[in-house]
């Protein structure tokens, strides 16, 4: 039997989500999860009910559902008598792993009654010492429908000691709040973590026991597929240009123009609606011939200086999200120009990112900001932002970066090998990439997902994690596609691709052996 677990840390709906999908793309399946639950739940039962007691499971279509039907025949293993009411028609569970396992339930009918339930009016009479809701998960929003809220005031009726898979039906695990009705269980068994929501519905929940199921905290710490979905903004058919957010990109001089141009075509990529491009004037005509895409904002000079903030006033204030510092050049001008627009954009309340030059001038006069801020910077422009060489050890450089994370109260994205994505609090390490990266431009590209994401209201920690993933994994297709001799623009293509399905990057991931 699994140990409990100290019910001490909890996590959202969506975390635990990601977190799931996470486990998938590293190889645990949906069902191995499913069936630790479900097994889980009938342990608890068995440490605390006779062998003889009667068990009703109620279960609902989805994932929770599933957890019931594993319940329900661990159960029956140890002797129990179980009874299983399904909420709705078996032909009507699309949760794969919840069909995998109700299936495995049909040839044990004669000793499991299964009884299916579409209508209020039909809900059966129950005999049993102990019943298991298992109707519905973490997922639910919104209140209870037909026949669910029947069932629940049923179950509520019911002179039986009562058990709750994962969090009891009707209550909103992020929020604990009642949606309309909620079972009043006497135990809740939760897994992995205690959800955010029950401390708040304690009448509700009832005693909390946090069982493991095969998820352990290291796996939290990778980035994956989950990550993507969790920063990536739906888009809906009624959206209007301007929803998915407009991206101010600050870079370029007279020598380097493509950076900035990557930028924000990688942004555009991303699903931004509109990236202005500020750049000096030459660079910006340079950077319109490159692309019809892409809207220039011509500043005056071969370089920027602090006397080009003023012109950027109307765009820093229309803007949803700031990257600066790609092409931008070290010029003393420049740096001037870097801290007074540091000062604007926060001025403005806008989120930050800087890369290149510009996390190079920041370093000059670094500061934690009163608005949001992510730092990408590779080892060396590391060393300059934080006046210290980076240790070896991977444990050594988390340490590090995290506490420069903590001083500066910002996102940092430490490029290499492994990425170190770092907050005050968070740490992930993202896997995704490969030695034809090493290219010119690839950080670029990143900069531009981010500051996409940044522009959609992401999290700035969550839009970081995801863009490091979405930027590895264009690069590792590229690279399956025509090698490591690949250029940054290839990466572009396949942005939109991976933010698509994630998940496919699987393929390649199976196939080169990146872990």
């Amino acid at each position: 039997m699994q140990a409990k677990k100290k019910n001490a840390e909890a996590i959202t709906s969506r975390e635990m989500r990601a977190l799931e999908v996470n486990a998938e793309y590293l190889g645990i399946s949906l069902l191995q999860l499913m069936e630790n639950a479900g097994r889980n739940v009938a342990a608890e039962i068995t440490s605390r009910c006779p062998r003889e007691q009667k068990v009703a499971i109620f279960c609902g279509l989805g994932g929770n559902g599933g957890d019931g039907f594993v319940a329900a025949r661990h159960l029956l293993s140890q002797g129990f008598k179980v009874a299983v009411v399904l909420a709705g028609k078996g032909r009507d569970i699309r949760h794969e792993a919840a069909l995998q396992n109700w299936c495995a339930l049909q040839p044990l009918r004669e000793s499991i009654p299964i009884q299916e339930v579409t209508d209020s009016s039909a809900i059966p009479a129950v005999d049993a010492e102990v019943v298991v809701d298992a109707l519905l998960g973490t997922g639910t929003k919104g209140k209870l429908k037909p026949p669910i809220t029947q069932i629940v005031e049923y179950i509520n009726a019911l002179d039986a000691f009562k058990i709750a898979v994962d969090v009891p039906t009707g209550i909103d695990s992020d929020t604990g709040d009642v949606l309309g009705n909620a079972v009043k269980a006497n135990v809740t068994v939760t897994f992995h973590k205690s959800k955010t929501g029950l401390r708040a519905a304690k009448k509700y929940v009832g005693e909390v026991v946090v069982r493991d199921i095969g998820l352990p905290d290291e796996m939290s710490k990778l980035a994956g597929p989950g990550d993507v979905l969790m920063a990536k903004k739906p888009r809906t058919a009624g959206a209007h240009k301007g929803d998915f957010g407009r991206l101010l990109v600050i870079g370029g001089s007279e020598v380097f123009s493509g950076a900035p141009a990557l930028v924000s075509l990688a942004a555009l990529r991303s699903g931004v609606d509109i990236v202005y491009l500020a750049a000096p004037s030459k660079t910006a005509y340079a950077v319109s011939s490159m692309s019809p895409d892409l809207i220039t904002l011509k500043l005056k000079g071969d370089y920027l200086s602090a006397g080009n903030v003023t012109a950027l006033q109307p765009y820093l204030e229309s803007v949803d999200a700031v990257v600066m510092g790609p092409g931008l050049g070290v010029h003393a001008e420049t740096r001037e120009f870097v801290k007074a627009c540091v000062t604007a954009v926060e001025s403005a309340g806008k989120p930050l990112l800087l890369d290149a030059d510009g996390l190079k001038a920041f370093a000059e006069f670094k500061r934690a900001l009163r608005v949001p801020l992510v730092l990408t910077p590779h080892a060396g422009e590391y060393a300059i932002l934080a006046g210290r060489k980076l240790p070896e050890s991977l444990a050594e450089r988390i340490a590090e970066v995290q506490e420069t994370a903590a001083e500066l109260k910002a996102v940092i994205v430490l490029k290499g090998q492994v990425d170190v994505v770092c907050d005050a609090k968070r740490v992930k390490l993202n896997f995704t990439g490969n030695q034809g990266m090493t290219v010119g431009g690839t950080g670029d590209v990143l900069s531009g997902v981010v500051g996409a994401l940044l522009a959609q209201k992401a999290d700035p920690f969550e839009a970081a994690v995801a863009g490091a993933f979405v930027n590895g994994a264009a690069g590792d297709f590229v690279a399956a596609d025509i090698g490591y001799h690949l250029v940054a623009t290839d990466l572009l293509e396949w942005i939109p691709r991976v933010f698509d399905d994630p998940m496919s990057h699987l393929k390649v991931r199976k196939t080169d052996g990146n872990s």
